[in-house]
């Protein structure tokens, strides 16, 4: 392959975990604007998205696409039980106290896939095909592209949720004024639940597209998920705009630093950049974009 092609190849790896990324990223988000806390159980919705595939597909025989629509709606209805039976009980105002909550119902999850899948190493199949496409002489998989396409249409929905249904007009209304929002009648126990409910099928559908090219296990989760909230702060956290482009630069950093630098300095190379983007703007790349 030529020096082009190579960088073809290393833009799309790029752009294939800067995706994933960004799904985590706008889940961190959309929590944070309704409730204005961080939610450390994203990092597990990751994971139990890939656990519940493997097991629609294996343990139940679900055709991919059925499988990996009930993965996304089973980790949705966890995320809404986990604000409903996790969260809301303590009746509390404290962001620092709800967030040490996400963190024990965190470890609580990661607990429970752990016992229900145990720790092997486990492994599922691609959504479509292994033959690789070509595109400007690099070979590209499928599962690169699913995970582009499926990324953009769920940004998409996102976006056209916020700004075209009641609900979503609603929860930005919550994400501006909690106070106002519940004095004219909104429903602000709700839409904290929906909010976790989209978090959790962000997470999910994170989770069902990254399984196929990584090792599947309770804990996967982790570290796909410390990178979308290191996304989340880069591009601006609670923006959404700035979730998105704070996963591309940091999947584009991390491919071409492993690329041309080594495979080793990956990581630090991209949290070396946030460090120096939050010393500069500290707010982020977009902090404040709508």
């Amino acid at each position: 392959m030529t020096p082009f092609q190579d960088l073809i190849q290393f833009i799309f790896a790029g752009l294939t975990g800067g995706a994933i990324y960004a799904l985590v990223a706008l889940g961190f988000g959309v929590v944070h604007n309704t409730m204005g806390i961080v939610n450390f159980t994203q990092v597990d919705f990751v994971s139990l998205g890939g656990m519940v595939l493997f097991s629609a597909l294996f343990a139940v025989g679900l055709p991919m696409p059925a499988a990996l629509i009930a993965a996304v709606a089973a980790v949705t209805v966890v995320a809404m039980l986990v604000e409903v039976l996790g969260l809301r009980p303590s009746r509390s105002q404290s962001h620092l106290v709800l967030i040490f909550l996400t963190i024990g119902l965190s470890t609580l999850l990661r607990g429970v896939m752990k016992l229900v899948w145990g720790k092997n190493r486990l492994a599922v199949p691609p959504l479509a095909g292994e033959t690789p496409l070509k595109v400007a002489g690099a070979a590209i998989l499928p599962q690169t592209v699913w995970i582009l396409v499926l990324t953009a249409a769920a940004i998409g929905v996102l976006v056209l949720f916020f700004r075209r249904t009641s609900l979503g007009l609603a929860m930005r209304a919550v994400a501006a004024n909690e106070t106002a929002a519940a004095v004219v009648g909104l429903a602000v126990w709700r839409l904290k639940a929906v909010s976790f409910a989209l978090a959790g099928a962000l997470g999910g559908l994170a989770g069902v597209l990254v399984t196929p090219i990584t090792t599947l296990s309770y804990d996967v989760g982790v570290l796909l998920g410390l990178k979308g909230f290191a996304a989340a702060i880069l591009g601006g956290f609670g923006s959404f705009p700035g979730a998105i482009a704070g996963g591309v630069l940091l999947g584009l950093l991390e491919s071409l630093s492993a690329a041309y630098l080594s495979s080793a300095y990956k990581d630090v190379v991209a949290f070396v950049v946030l460090l120096l983007v939050l010393f500069v703007r500290p707010r982020g790349l977009l902090g404040g974009a709508a």
